[in-house]
């Protein structure tokens, strides 16, 4: 047998199951980025807290593929406002839990319900408009959410007897990570104790030589692992409802699913605010973790990068939302800063090229050039990956997976789904 078809039954066995394939795009991350992590801190905890730091990545834009996919992926909605709706989430969470002063539980469902609130009113215009004129409303509609949030004429106002504010170009005041209440004494204090369940959580992890801060940031992780999986198991179950079923067809064409009698304008109503809820909650769940939020957080490029994300795992796909936004957020967001962290470590270049000429004079100059413009190299990568992907494998990563029209899978596939 030849190497070249060793490869391909290899590629065709791990392709022919979701779960082997996603067990093979966590266990090549995670291989890759551990080593990476090896030769960039000499400590145990600086492994686990980069580790933890792709996780992290990786989860929060899953995430909001997952929602987007609702709405691109299933419908076929152009909505290029994501920022928007994912800024919206934040703020009312904010306003709601740290300066009107309401319960956890309250805010996180008052971010929901603004948000999905704010989608139904953007889609009553809005899905009267097709593709490109969609896409301009949505991105227009994000742009304006924005500067409203960084405007100094709302970074402190009254309502309804209370003092709030978007806070200016520096953001309103970041509630705390919520979990804090389960495993310290007083959550909103700097110096606070662990309570019992936080010192049996932290036990865990102290014989490994990790730094509490690093445990308390991989809990967090997990929360995530589990908001994703209710995610996919909600999306799952509506694409293979009858409400999903008329979502694709909406996305194949329209017009036949409205000579069928359904009405298709209520049905993207329905997506649209739906998906903008899940943005908002998922928004919530990245920037809590953070500690703070500003408007400059929700500028279109994160948008752009979420349908990067998309694009890469496969529209239509909530298995594909999983693996492009575990690609994206790993290796090539976060990869590149890593590859920064090791060069800066093991070369500590000194050379400052001042042109891109000058960079090619010896490897020290290269790799000085190289971190300097770490950023626009970056952007070079992810075009350069996007053009090889659409030319040899436009349907993404997951994209090639066939959906199936009725309840019950009715093919005889002759082994493991």
């Amino acid at each position: 047998m030849s190497t070249e078809s060793a490869s391909d039954r290899l590629s065709a066995w791990v392709m022919a199951s979701d779960r082997r394939l996603l067990g093979t795009v966590l266990v090549v991350t995670y291989v890759v980025f551990t080593t990476l992590a090896l030769f960039s801190t000499s400590s145990v905890d600086g492994v686990f807290s980069t580790v933890r730091r792709i996780s992290f990545f990786a989860a929060v834009y899953t995430l909001v593929v997952l929602a987007l996919n609702l709405q691109w992926g299933y419908a076929g909605l152009f909505n290029i406002g994501v920022a928007g709706f994912m800024a919206i989430g934040v703020y009312t969470m904010s306003i709601l839990t740290m300066q009107i002063g309401l319960p956890y539980p309250v805010g996180i469902v008052g971010a929901v319900l603004v948000t999905a609130a704010f989608g139904a009113v953007v889609a009553l215009p809005a899905l009267r408009l097709q593709a490109d004129y969609l896409a301009i409303v949505t991105l227009a509609f994000a742009e304006i959410v924005r500067s409203i949030l960084s405007s100094q004429q709302f970074s402190e106002f009254t309502f309804a007897g209370y003092d709030l504010g978007f806070g200016g170009a520096t953001g309103p005041e970041a509630p705390p990570d919520f979990l804090k209440f389960f495993i310290y004494e007083e959550p909103y204090s700097l110096v606070s104790e662990p309570n019992a369940i936080g010192e049996l959580y932290f036990s865990l992890f102290a014989p490994l030589g990790v730094d509490d801060s690093t445990a308390e940031a991989i809990l967090y992780v997990l929360l995530l692992a589990v908001a994703i999986g209710l995610f996919y198991l909600l999306l799952d179950r509506l694409g293979k409802s009858p409400f999903g079923r008329v979502l694709k067809a909406i996305r194949e064409d329209e017009t036949v699913a409205r000579a069928l009698g359904k009405d298709t304008r209520l049905f993207k109503i329905k997506a649209f605010t739906l998906g903008a809820a899940l943005m908002g909650l998922a928004a919530t769940l990245w920037y809590l973790e953070s500690g703070g939020v500003r408007p400059d957080n929700f500028r279109p490029e994160t948008t752009f990068f979420i349908f990067v994300a998309l694009i890469i795992g496969g529209a239509g796909s909530n298995l594909g939302s999983i693996v492009g936004g575990i690609v994206f957020g790993t290796f090539l967001l976060q990869g590149p800063e890593i590859i920064e962290r090791i060069i800066n470590q093991q070369f500590n270049p000194s050379a400052s090229p001042e042109t891109i000429f000058d960079a090619f004079g010896g490897l020290d100059p290269l790799l000085a050039f190289t971190v300097e413009n770490l950023p626009s190299i970056r952007i070079i990568l992810l075009g350069l990956f996007l053009i090889y992907l659409i030319q040899r494998r436009p349907e993404g990563l997951v994209g090639d997976r066939k959906e199936i029209a009725s309840s019950i899978d009715l093919e005889d596939r002759g082994g493991e789904n």
